[in-house]
Formats: structure tokens, C-alpha cells, sequence
């Protein structure tokens, strides 16, 4: 699949390599091809709304969808109303990506930054074509960018992500409880991030996002080295974080690794599952439409039964 567009039969979708993306100079065009991608396998547009709670009835109007019509309503009136839902209405959608030091790791061709940026520049592109309001906060240890939410903003927020890099290291937590504050408005917040921190603690600093009836979500970035750890020398191996260097004889610590880091994810899974955050984990050898049409696939069945 990697390096080709491969078509999958069942859905009519095209997923592309994260390297030809890669090579891409337009974030803007990045977006665009990653969205037509998924979104032409999808037999409706992907559902990122704030909720599906009930909210009003308005008359029905021609090219309305007759399955909205409510029949009772019509019973005791003689006239069409359909049924109008929160997630009709413009939402805040705002990206909080973590811009880090450790991001700006990459062995799979394309560093975690990268895939990060075009996550995020994807589902706000997405979410402009359905008029929500669009933002987007970048942080490492402190708040570097803030572009508020609002319909005019795609451009705003797709330049900030250009220009955005790892230059300091990160405290995910400290600076989540500084991006709390920010959201004053009931909004959907997708916040992207290799999550390097104490899973409790980090956990803690999340929920503070969800304050004010947010709908958070949450996507967890890693390189396949990271996953698998498939080196096969000694080396030295320095954290991007604080510059410190260790010496590593991979063989001898490999098993080891791997139980403490899927430990680890399955720890943030589950915390988040706890707390009713969405979580999504991503490799970044991963076709990033393919990736995206699974979860928001998975996410529109859910919105049809909370």
C-alpha cells in the first residue's frame, strides 16, 4: 500500500502514502487531497458535530431529507416540520497540536510534526466545508500560537501550521491547563500530541479541556521506531526533549520496551474511554486518509446512538 494509491474495493476510497504527502509544499492542497480521499468513501459526510441532541422544529423546506419529517408533528397539524439537531448548527472547532521537541521525531520518512500538522490541517479543512468556525492553538511547554475560532479563519490557521516548529521541549500538562482557559465556548476540540507523560497526570491536565460541555478528542502520534524499536545496533540515542544522551544496546532491551510502551498506550486508552474522550492512536507510516476515514467512519455510527 505504501507508495501507491491502492483503491479498496468495499468503500471506492483512495489512500496515499504520508511520504507523497510529504512532498507536497501547499498544506492547503495536503488538506484538500487527504479529504476528497476519505470523504468520497463515505455514503455521507463525516459527522464532526458538537452532538446530536434534539434542539427544535423548523417548517420543511424542498431538498429537505423527507426521513427528518416529523410525523407526529404532521398528525396533529397537517404540516411538514423537520427536526432540527445541535449539530445543525455552526460549531467552534479548534486543532490544539503539540509542537514539542519530541515531535520533531521521524524515521519512517516523515516526522511526527509533519503528520501531526497534516492531521490537523485535514479535519479543520473539513470542518470549514461544513461552516463550522475553525482555530487552532499550538503549545510545547507554553501557549506559541492562538488562531480563534471563526468562519474566515481556514487560511489563518493553515498558514500558522505552516510556519509552526519544534524549537523547546514540552510539558503537556502544565501548558493543557493554560489552553483550558482559552475556551470560553462550548466547542469540539481534536488535541494532537506523542503524549510523553505520566498517563494519570497528563489525564488530569485533558479533562480540564472538556470543561464547558466540550467534545474533546484525541489523537496519539508515534513513529513505527517508537512502536517496534527495531534497531539493531548499539547506539547512542538522545532525548529531543532535554538533550540528554544514553548509550543502548537494543537487543537486550527490546521486549522490555515494547511491553512498557504498549503498557502505556493501552493505560491513555482506557483513561481516556474512562472520561468519554475520543481516542484515536496513529502510526505515521499509516496512509493518513485511510486513518482518518476508519475513525470518523467509526465516529459517525457512534453519533447515530449517543
Amino acid at each position: 500500500m505504501f507508495g501507491t494509491r491502492a483503491r479498496s474495493h468495499a468503500t471506492g476510497a483512495r489512500f496515499i502514502d504520508p511520504n507523497i504527502l510529504a512532498r507536497m509544499d501547499n498544506l492547503e492542497l495536503v488538506a484538500r487531497t487527504v479529504v476528497d480521499g476519505f470523504i468520497s468513501g463515505l455514503h455521507r459526510s463525516p459527522y464532526l458535530g458538537l452532538s446530536i441532541d434534539f434542539a427544535e422544529h423548523r417548517p420543511y423546506m424542498p431538498g429537505d431529507d423527507i426521513r427528518r419529517i416529523d410525523w407526529r408533528v404532521f398528525g396533529r397539524t397537517d404540516r411538514f416540520y423537520v427536526k432540527e439537531f445541535e449539530a445543525d448548527t455552526n460549531a467552534n472547532f479548534s486543532v490544539v497540536l503539540d509542537i514539542s521537541r519530541s515531535m520533531d521525531f521521524g524515521e519512517a520518512g516523515i516526522r511526527k510534526l509533519d503528520y501531526a500538522k497534516f492531521l490537523a490541517a485535514s479535519l479543520t479543512y473539513l470542518s470549514s466545508r461544513q461552516r463550522d468556525r475553525v482555530g487552532l492553538v499550538t503549545f510545547d511547554s507554553e501557549i506559541v500560537d492562538i488562531v480563534p475560532p471563526s468562519a474566515k479563519h481556514l487560511e489563518v490557521v493553515l498558514h500558522t501550521l505552516e510556519r509552526a516548529r519544534s524549537t523547546r521541549g514540552g510539558s503537556l500538562c502544565e501548558a493543557l491547563r493554560k489552553i483550558a482557559e482559552v475556551f470560553r465556548r462550548r466547542s469540539v476540540i481534536v488535541l494532537i500530541s506523542d503524549f510523553y507523560e505520566e498517563p494519570s497526570a497528563m489525564m488530569s491536565a485533558v479533562n480540564a479541556l472538556k470543561q464547558k460541555g466540550n467534545d474533546l478528542i484525541v489523537f496519539h502520534v508515534l513513529d513505527p521506531a517508537e512502536i517496534n524499536f527495531t534497531y539493531d545496533q548499539p547506539v547512542n540515542f538522545e532525548d529531543l526533549e532535554t538533550g540528554e544522551q544514553l548509550a543502548v544496546v537494543p537487543d537486550a532491551l527490546r521486549e522490555q520496551y515494547q511491553t512498557m510502551l504498549r503498557e502505556h498506550r493501552e493505560m491513555i486508552g482506557r483513561l481516556m474511554g474512562d472520561n468519554r474522550v475520543d481516542y484515536g492512536f496513529f502510526d505515521t507510516s499509516m496512509p493518513l486518509d485511510l486513518a482518518l476515514f476508519k475513525y470518523l467512519s467509526n465516529r459517525q455510527r457512534m453519533s447515530r446512538v449517543r
